[in-house]
Parts: C-alpha cells; structure tokens; sequence
C-alpha cells in the first residue's frame, strides 16, 4: 500500500480477550484512550457493522501539523494500518503510533482481568490458590532479576547493625562491615536454594507441564462476581477441573470445562474459555541448549503477576524462576525471549559482578569515607551521598540488563520478539515514557531496567551480525540512549 511516496505499515495483532470483548474493546479505545487525547489525535472515527468494528484517527504534532493516518479492523487477528502523511514522520513516530493501539489492548485486558477467572495446575501437585497481587514472599521479590534490591536492602540493614555495634560493642565495630559482606556473599551464593524453597512448583524433565484456564466472564456480567462466587467455589471448581478432566486425560477440555463451572451455578460462555498447556521444561531446556548451558533448576510461582528471574552464582547453580502469569500473557516464542535474557544474566554472571559492584561501595564507605570525614555521617550530607551513590549504581545495573537483552537477541534470535513481550509487560511505563521528564527520571531512578522505550527501540533496530564485547556495546548505547534523552 502507498499514499504518495509513502510506504504504510500493516501489523497483525491478536488482543488476548475473548471476541465476545471486541466491540466493547473498540468502545474503549475510542472512548477512553483516542478521544481524550485531543492533543494527540484528530479526525477520530468508529464504525461498527455486520463485518466487524473499525477504527481511524490522524496522530498529530504539537502544533497540530497531520503525521500519521492508523485504521484498526477487528478480526483473527486485528489488522493494523499505519499510513505516514508526511515526510516529517518519523521511525519512532510511526512506532509509537503502533504502541498506542497495543497499549490500549493491555489496558484494556489488565482491567478486564478484575472480571476473569485463572487457574493454573500442575499435575500431580496441590491444588494451590492463585495469587492476583504482587509475591508477598519478600525473599523471592528480594533476589528477582539482577538481585540488586537485596543487595541495597541487606546494606540499609547493616548501617543500622554498625550503628548499634559502635554504641555496644565499639571493640568489634570496624570488623563488623567485612563479616556482613560476607554473610550477604552466603545468601548470594545459595540464592538458588532459598528461591527454589520459596516457589510453589518444582518443574522436573518426568513432569514438565503447567496447565492453565482463563475464562472471561460474558460482558454483560456483574461486577460483584467475586462476592456472588466466593473463592471457596471458586477452588472448588478448580479441583474438581483437575480431579475429573486433567488427572484423567492429561490436558483441559474447555467444554468439559464448562460444564464443571455450570454445574456450580456459574454461568459459563464456551467461546469465553481459554484452555493451554505448556511443557515449561522443554522451553527452557531448549534455552540452555542454545547458550550450552547445563539444565537449570526451574520454579513456577503461582500468581498471575507476569515476572521472570534467573538466580545463582554460575550456570551451573543457575536457577530459573516464572510466574504463571508470565506464561498466561506470553506465548512460547515470547517465553522463549525472555528466557534468554535470564540466561543472558546467567551467562554474565550479572548477581556476582553486582554483589561485587555494592559490596566495594559499601566498605570503602565504612573503610574510607568514615574515618577520613566521619561528620558527613551525622549530617544530611550522608542522605545526599547515599542517594547519589544509588542512582549511579542502578544506573551501572542498567548496561547489565541491556546486555541481557542483547545477548537474548544473540543466542536466542528474535529480538522483535522479545521486543513484543517487553510491550505487552511494560505497556504501563510505555506510556508514561511518552513525556520527556518521566524518561529522564526511568533512567535516574532506583530501577535497574532502562526505559522501556529504550530497550524496545533498540532491540528492533538490532542487525543479526555478531556482537563481540555485548557488554561494550550495551554500556555504549545505554550512555547514548540517556545522553539523546537529556537533549530532546
């Protein structure tokens, strides 16, 4: 397709709701994303016929000036077309104008999910509640992704300790900082061990499955469907799913399904039941393979917050955490990305170097700074090094993290994949990333991520050739990323 010397752009984006959803789904793009945005969209128009919904808007600049013309159809999947005006168009205008129509879908689904049902089994295993908020188990939220909360946390932890020490047992004080560093190097060691206590399932090559079932209550039902249904029904259901249809033929019938949920007294629409199964062992063994790693030990938590983590020392004592609810919103290709960006931190041995990073700011604090200006430690002084001392070492964790993507593009290939997954998770801070100051303050904040814009751009620019030093590269366009943020 071609408007003058305009190339367009045609996506395919399948919306995780059922499509008894699609039209009120179209309802709130329009009403609720496009509409409001009146300084960013114009010439707004729905249509809704016996074919299905359709949806066009121009996306304008400040001074109103038409960039960019988008039509969404619905169907299976839902076609997107993104038709540049002008030259002024711009690659990240045409981007974003993609990201908005994702970004509202994720809204969208995030809000529908307060009137959904999951539920994630494993077989030969307890039938456990599922956890819709974030882990409450601190240990596991503490040693998530590059284990650098736990580290700030257990150094907080010890500044207290010293305080004290220096007050009781002033003899023992300038040796209490080494004796903490290494009871950390001892949590970060075995961090493996502590999280694999913490998860709800271990995932072994004799019973490598996880199922799940997502229903999608019909529209038109109450808002009050937890209080009419109380979770006592709700896991009662649950265990009679997995008694008389998974225990006896090993996968999810969504019509035998419904028919445990009618019998119930819970209304119950086929088309709105999403049954899958997923062999979360050969996906990640077929992620060791590609970095020639041995099989890690592997976790599933059992909340539907979407997370992912590597622990360990070394890829030998590797470890790999998910949640069921990562695995509810990505599918195995997109799984499979992420999983290579936690072995990319594997691989790097990213909780070491980081340990390392913390553990030498912290002695040099007690070892160097105290004694040569023990005032700053009693003053506001200290608050402001203390601060700054994080930003910049968040900010060092940032070039791990891009590295870990890198490397993910590298071994596992589809970095517009893992870019996609990165999207749908991050749809949130995407759109907070569109005004200049928050970007500034995602890469100066306490986040060892950068932006999600940043990782996304980058990921889909990304050529196939070989990357020698990923580690250079990543601490590279991480600078340029942020220096091109403080000049726009």
């Amino acid at each position: 397709m071609m408007s003058g010397s305009f190339s367009s752009f045609t996506y395919r984006i399948t919306p995780e709701v059922p499509p008894s959803y699609y039209e009120k789904l179209f309802d709130f793009i329009y009403t609720q994303y496009l509409v409001p945005q009146k300084q960013r969209f114009t010439d707004v128009a729905r249509e809704s016929n016996a074919g299905g919904e359709r949806l066009t808007y121009v996306v304008i600049d400040t001074q109103g000036n038409w960039l960019i013309r988008v039509e969404v159809k619905s169907g299976t999947p839902f076609e997107l077309t993104i038709e540049p005006i002008t030259s002024v168009a711009s690659h990240t205008a045409v981007e974003e104008a993609k990201q908005d129509i994702l970004i509202a879908m994720q809204i969208f689904t995030q809000n529908t999910k307060n009137a959904s049902v999951y539920f994630a089994w494993r077989e030969g295993e307890e039938v456990v509640p599922e956890v819709y908020t974030k882990p409450v188990k601190s240990f596991n939220r503490m040693f998530l992704e590059t284990q650098i909360l736990f580290f700030v946390v257990f150094i907080v932890f010890g500044m207290f300790i010293f305080i004290t020490l220096s007050v009781v047992m002033p003899d023992v004080f300038w040796v209490a900082p080494l004796v903490l560093i290494l009871i950390q190097f001892g949590f970060v060691f075995f961090s493996n061990k502590f999280i694999a206590r913490s998860a709800d399932w271990h995932i072994t090559a004799e019973n490598p499955t996880i199922h799940l079932l997502e229903y999608y209550l019909p529209v038109s039902a109450s808002s009050d469907f937890n209080k009419i249904y109380p979770r006592e029904t709700l896991m009662a259901i649950k265990k009679e799913i997995y008694d008389e249809i998974i225990a006896k033929r090993g996968e999810v019938d969504v019509a035998s399904a419904q028919q445990v949920f009618l019998k119930h007294g819970v209304p119950c629409e086929l088309d709105n039941l999403k049954a899958k199964k997923v062999n979360v062992y050969r996906l990640v063994k077929g992620v060791a393979d590609k970095f020639g790693f041995p099989m890690p030990k592997v976790v599933v938590s059992n909340t539907m917050v979407p997370n992912a983590a590597a622990s360990g020392p070394s890829p030998k004592r590797g470890l790999v955490l998910i949640t069921t609810g990562i695995i509810v919103s990505l599918d195995e290709a997109e799984l499979t990305g992420v999983l290579g960006h936690e072995f990319g931190h594997l691989r790097g041995r990213d909780p070491l170097i980081l340990y390392g990073l913390v553990s030498a700011e912290f002695l040099f604090r007690f070892y160097v700074l105290f004694p040569l200006f023990p005032l700053i430690f009693s003053s506001f002084l200290f608050f402001a090094y203390f601060w700054a001392i994080m930003v910049v070492i968040f900010f060092i964790a940032k070039f791990f993290e891009a590295r870990a993507d890198l490397v993910s593009a590298m071994v596992v290939g589809n970095p517009r994949v893992l870019a996609g997954s990165l999207e749908k998770i991050g749809f949130q801070r995407l759109l907070y990333e569109r005004t200049p100051s928050f970007r500034v303050q995602e890469w100066l904040g306490l986040d060892p991520h950068p932006p999600i814009y940043f990782r996304v751009d980058r990921l889909q620019s990304l050529s196939p050739m070989l990357i020698k030093h990923p580690l250079l590269q990543s601490i590279r366009d991480v600078l340029r990323g942020f220096v091109a943020t403080l000049k726009s």
